[in-house]
């Protein structure tokens, strides 16, 4: 049975919520600069050149999924969701959502 706090739609407020690495401010910033650019191509293949290390694991991963399109591991999302719905609800409980 769902909590009530995933049927709701209620928020985590922004400074509470423990999956926000870069601020309003910084995504501001990264868009215009992505926006301005002249290069034309993806965020992913900006994020290869920057680092190939990720390249080179991304084409291994994809050799032992058999060639799928699918880029994230299931388990660790399975995970992530769990933790996000204890938080949500012990926030409901607090009355903090918004």
């Amino acid at each position: 049975m769902p909590y009530k706090s995933e049927y709701t739609h209620q928020k985590i407020p922004r400074e509470l919520d423990k999956r926000v690495k870069l601020s309003l401010e910084d995504h501001k910033l990264i868009r215009e600069e992505y926006k301005n650019s002249s290069w034309g191509v993806s965020r992913r293949l900006i994020q290869f050149i920057l680092d190939p290390k990720k390249k080179e694991r991304d084409l291994e991963l994809r050799k032992l999924r058999g060639g799928s399109m699918s880029y994230y591991d299931k388990k660790k999302q399975v995970e992530s969701s769990q933790r996000t719905r204890v938080k949500r609800r012990e926030l409901s409980k607090q009355g903090l959502l918004i």
